[in-house]
């Protein structure tokens, strides 16, 4: 019984060690592959110092590198450690650090002591993305150190550059000519546009012309009944009559007077009522032809028929387009009432609407463009005329265009525009296409192309014409940029991630 007892110990020992020996073995292989399966470390994985920035470490000398741009633009600001991370009085540290930058720029610092750190003696232009060298003297030791920061920077090859459609320009001069755009209406020529009325009162009879219809001058554009009309074609006829009896008269008399037959008195009188009469067939005369019946026809109004009496013409008194039209068959209309307007549309007017802010720019003879978003069309003028008065609504001034409009069909009265005016035409020194230029952080940006990187460019930007910006600050001639889809090379930088740390 005895060594029954000893025997199950001795098997549940073995199955003990066995066991463990297993979960061990367990243990470790699961340690191993959580080991192979961890992320490499990144772009932000480095030592930081008690600040949060990074940390540059040499047996007894320690850097913490930070750039400070609080209410300043940036600098550096490096505290010194020694081994055990105790702070080192700056003044016993004398430290250079260079900057090296894509395209062969070195920017080299020098640094002062302040409070707790040393203070860079230059500002650190953006974008923060350089090849950082240090190089420190402390105790006698001299210590260097290199790393690189990259911000705002990318390598594309040549075929990535092609499949993306990334288009490399060089910045450089141009001509700039800035514009100011005004709103504006397409109106009839006033010198060229007649507003029709009948000259007396009347029926309308007849109307053979309708609106969008082509006249020439003098054409009927309707006929009315007018009992005006005929009693003043009533009263011509009558004076032509009266003209004809004294002129009888008035011959009889002078031949009885020269023959001494008839008192001079008598003769007098005949001439007298004769002269009379023929004024008063001037005066009837005129009358007509004020109401619009031809010179030419008056010698036949005593043999027309009765009936025709009252008929009368309204004609176009140029040639044009009917753009209007007021009346009917069979309706009665005033003598001042215009019952048709007639149009040349060879030439239109342009009204501008120039608010008051805008006035300084505008001059008379000044160029003009005219575009039509609606049409496709764009034409050139120049300013013909410059209201004196600004609107107490509207608070803006008319200007005009006069444009020529053959057939009459290019421009039509009641298209709204746009009125492109030439504020200033100069030439530039650095110029970009406005495609290349991206936003990136806070800043308007290129990207510079620098053999295979691209890194974006902050600019200080002027004057555009639309196309182009001018460039006061950032780049220079001969400067190569991402001109067209340049968005391509801020998505790989997107891809990146943020690399902005200091």
């Amino acid at each position: 019984m005895h060594k029954k007892s000893i025997a199950t110990v001795a098997i549940i020992a073995l199955v003990g060690v066995a066991l463990t020996a297993v979960i061990l073995r367990t243990q470790t292989q699961t340690t191993g592959e959580a080991a192979e399966g961890a992320a490499e470390p990144g772009p932000l994985d480095y030592p930081r110092g008690p600040h949060g920035a990074r940390l540059l470490s040499d047996n007894s000398l320690q850097l913490e590198m930070t750039i400070y741009e609080t209410g300043v633009e940036p600098q550096f600001r490096i505290y010194p450690y020694d081994a055990a991370t105790k702070p080192i009085p700056p003044k016993d540290v004398n430290l250079q650090v260079e900057l090296h930058r894509v395209g062969g720029r070195i920017d080299r610092i020098a640094f002062t002591p302040e409070a707790d750190y040393l203070r860079g003696e230059a500002v650190v232009e953006e974008p923060h993305s350089f090849d950082v060298h240090v190089a420190a003297q402390h105790a006698g030791k001299s210590h260097t150190w290199m790393y690189s920061q990259i911000e705002g920077k990318v390598q594309l090859g040549a075929d990535q550059v092609k499949s993306a459609g990334i288009v490399v320009a060089k910045a450089g001069p141009r001509e700039m000519v800035t514009t100011v755009e005004l709103p504006g209406e397409i109106k009839l020529d006033a010198t060229r546009e007649a507003h029709v009325v009948p000259r007396l009162q009347g029926v309308v009879l007849q109307v053979p012309k309708k609106t969008g219809d082509r006249v020439r001058r003098g054409e009927v554009l309707a006929v009315l009944n007018s009992r005006e009309l005929a009693d003043a074609k009533s009263t011509y006829i009558e004076s032509s009559h009266q003209v004809e009896f004294t002129r009888v008269r008035f011959e009889r008399e002078k031949n009885l007077w020269e023959k001494k037959i008839s008192a001079e008195q008598d003769y007098l009188q005949a001439k007298k009522e004769a002269e009379e009469a023929e004024l008063a067939e001037h005066v009837a005369a005129q009358k007509l032809v004020a109401l619009g019946v031809p010179t030419a026809s008056l010698s036949r109004i005593a043999s027309e028929p009765p009936e025709t009496l009252p008929r009368y013409e309204v004609r176009a008194p140029l040639d044009g387009v009917v753009v209007e039209r007021n009346v009917t068959v069979g309706e009665a209309v005033d003598e001042d009432e215009a019952i048709f307007v007639v149009a040349d549309l060879s030439s239109v007017w342009v009204e501008v609407t120039v608010y008051a802010k805008d006035l300084p720019a505008v001059h008379q003879g000044q160029r003009a463009t005219v575009v039509s978003t609606d049409l496709g069309r764009e034409a050139a003028g120049r300013i013909e005329y410059i209201g004196p008065l600004v609107g107490e609504e509207t608070r803006a001034a008319t200007a005009r265009v006069v444009l020529p409009n053959p057939g009459g069909q290019m421009w039509r009265p009641g298209l709204f525009v746009t009125v492109r005016l030439v504020r200033e035409s100069t030439t530039v020194p650095v110029a970009v296409s406005t495609e290349g230029i991206q936003t990136f952080r806070d800043w308007q940006v290129v990207f510079v192309k620098y053999g295979d990187w691209f890194e974006a460019r902050p600019l200080e930007l002027g004057r555009t014409d639309g196309q182009y910006v001018e460039v006061l600050k950032g780049l220079m001639a001969g400067d190569e940029y991402a001109s067209t889809n340049s968005f391509a090379v801020k998505a790989e930088i997107g891809k990146l991630g943020a690399t902005h740390d200091h």
